[in-house]
């Protein structure tokens, strides 16, 4: 399993703001992404559900999605980082791809199930359990969220 120095984890979740903050210019929940394999960025992607017309075009799913084309397998040496605690979906999808190491930015007290509701990730039932790493940069996340709701709220 991939576990990186918690600097590391500050530069890489700034690059999944980046992300975020795209989606935010393209009226799309503002959620990015990031899949990192030996400290290095090897996937970037954003919440497109928009876009694509499809409810189900998370960050998340869409880099695991392009990943498994390119290298098809189990993801056991990746990290991904995510602005936003996964949803059910997202997080089957780890469990699935078996991603080795989860950092996530603000906690999603509605739909987020790797701690908020429910830490699936952790439920024993599963033979995969990633490392999970929460709160890198809550606020900056967390805040990048709130406007685009704020500004939704507004219209």
């Amino acid at each position: 399993m991939t576990c990186f120095s918690s600097q590391n984890h500050y530069l890489f979740m700034q690059e999944a703001i980046a992300e975020a903050k795209k989606a935010f210019a393209e009226d799309e929940i503002p959620v990015g992404a990031l899949l990192v394999k030996n400290n290095t960025i090897i996937l970037k992607e954003h919440n497109r559900s928009q876009q694509l017309a499809n409810p189900l075009a998370h960050c998340e799913k869409l880099l695991i999605d392009k990943i498994l084309t390119s290298e098809p397998g189990f993801l056991y040496d990746y990290t991904l980082y995510v602005t936003l605690e996964p949803c059910l979906m997202c997080a089957g999808m780890i469990i699935l791809s078996k991603i080795g190491t989860v950092v996530y930015g603000a906690k999603d007290p509605k739909t987020g199930v790797v701690g908020s509701l429910y830490n699936v990730l952790n439920d024993k039932s599963f033979n995969h359990h990633p490392v999970v790493i929460g709160g890198i940069l809550e606020q900056e996340c967390s805040f990048l969220l709130e406007e685009f709701f704020r500004k939704k709220r507004t219209l």
